[in-house]
């Protein structure tokens, strides 16, 4: 049978309005690779085959009838299980659903569903998306498939959207990032993974961790792939996917100015950074030039995070009112510490929403020296999920996951993970990219030119173990 959905966004659009394949045969393909794979990587919390081909079969009659709804028509995706989609329970890592109004579709999901993509299912999410590493005490964590053998961390919070993409039950994966939480489970799993810059995608209909740094985002499997399905949902396009992508294609890699801060570098695990670094080597000899840059903002804003920063704070006050009944079955390597961050007074936490404002203002100024900045995503390889067991060594494998990630959502970022190799223990490397405020385009453009030199997952990576096996 042929794998259809192996095709790109462009490739599968292109071949559904040709006729050449129907979106019912595309969510079938979806449905069997669920089945061959699902119970082994367990990505979904919610999985309804009956909705998905009721979904494809109202895309093909349209589709029939030559109504075309954009790049994503047809397309099979899956959302994390903290957005509200008609029809499933939102259950946001929690061992209970929700309450009603946490199933209402926002913002997001609408222009999902004006654009007639069909979607798979809803994923697996850490409790309230408060971590990075991808565990939940409730529900089990979803497996990483570059470890055949030991069951790794798939990164969190966003912990089963790059294992959907790898599974082939998805072409698209929503997420949310208030931390990283979209580009380490990218980077976990050898994907593409897009935050979004603050306040460019509404929030609504997603469950807050920290409505100050909450930001949807989405992984797939190229950058390309990235380009065409922000196109189809970012409400500040106004031109067609096609045109868009021809337009961010059209950006220069020699010329570009790369900046380097040497302490995202710091400490990474075996073939981290070099692997990064050798990415980095490979587009200077395109043209691109790197410039080294000291940035006394993320230095300070890192040691705000390690001491709560403003998310902590916001998500007790969240588990303290609206969610109070779930308070006492939270994951015990949160509830542990949560006494430590409900003694954030008000003082502390308006003082650092301050800073951080001061820091993300002169961070800016950095982006008149360089076009980019340059970082290894995640600074650790996934860890396995026997490992962070303990509640230390989970606290510590956390921070560090998150370490290179936060930065960008504490000063006001946008930042793309892309897959550029494999470290010391064979697992993905990530290469982030993050931009000015408000820049996503060119962001996606910069991480285009990079992926021209740089090639794609399947050309850097190969397949992962477990799906080879």
């Amino acid at each position: 049978m042929p794998r259809h959905l192996a095709l790109s966004l462009a490739d599968l659009a292109a071949a559904l309005r040709a006729g050449a394949v129907t979106s019912t045969q595309l969510v079938e393909e979806a449905i069997d690779n669920h089945a061959r794979l699902g119970e082994k990587l367990h990505a979904y919390k919610a999985w309804d085959p009956e909705r998905a081909r009721a979904q494809a079969r109202a895309a093909d009659a349209l589709i029939g009838v030559g109504v075309d709804l954009g790049p994503l028509h047809g397309l099979p995706l899956s959302v994390k299980d903290l957005y509200g989609v008609t029809g499933y329970p939102t259950f946001a890592g929690t061992p209970r659903p929700l309450p009603v109004k946490w199933q209402r579709e926002g913002p997001v999901v609408q222009a999902l569903r004006a654009g007639m993509a069909v979607i798979m299912g809803k994923t697996h999410t850490v409790e309230f998306a408060f971590g990075g590493i991808g565990t939940n005490p409730h529900w089990g964590a979803p497996r990483n498939p570059w470890d055949a053998t030991h069951h790794r961390a798939p990164g969190g919070s966003s912990s089963g959207a790059g294992v959907s993409l790898r599974e082939g039950s998805a072409v698209v994966a929503f997420g949310s990032d208030t931390a990283g939480s979209v580009r380490i489970p990218a980077s976990y799993t050898g994907t593409v993974g897009l935050k979004t810059s603050i306040g460019r995608w509404s929030t609504d209909g997603i469950v807050p961790l920290s409505p100050t740094l909450d930001t949807p985002g989405l992984l797939t499997r190229t950058v390309t792939d990235a380009a065409i399905a922000f196109a189809a949902v970012d409400p500040l396009v106004d031109e067609p996917a096609e045109a868009m992508l021809a337009r961010l294609g059209a950006q220069p890699i020699a010329g570009l100015r790369i900046g380097i801060c040497e302490w995202f570098f710091e400490d990474c695990a075996p073939g981290i950074a070099e692997g990064v670094r050798r990415a980095l080597g490979e587009l200077e000899a395109k043209g691109a030039r790197s410039i080294t840059v000291d940035l006394p903002e993320v230095e300070e804003a890192n040691g705000l995070f390690r001491r709560g920063g403003i998310a902590a704070a916001e998500f007790a006050t969240f588990i303290n009112t609206e969610m109070k009944s779930y308070r006492a079955t939270l994951d015990p390597n949160v509830l542990k510490r949560f006494e430590a961050i409900e003694r954030t007074s008000a003082v502390d936490y308006l003082t650092r929403l301050w800073r951080l404002k001061e820091l993300a203002a002169g961070i800016q100024g950095h982006f008149n020296d360089v076009d980019i900045l340059l970082t290894p995503t995640v600074p650790i390889t996934p860890p396995r999920i026997a490992d962070v067991a303990d509640g230390d060594a989970y606290m510590t494998a956390n921070m560090l996951s998150l370490r290179n990630t936060a930065p960008a959502n504490l000063l006001g970022l946008c930042a793309l993970s892309m897959p550029v190799g494999l470290d010391g223990a064979g697992m993905p490397v990530g290469l982030q990219l993050m931009a000015s405020h408000g820049a996503d385009e060119q962001l996606l453009a910069v991480a285009l030119a990079c992926e021209r030199v740089l090639g794609t997952a399947k050309e850097r990576l190969g397949t992962p173990p477990l799906l080879a096996a």
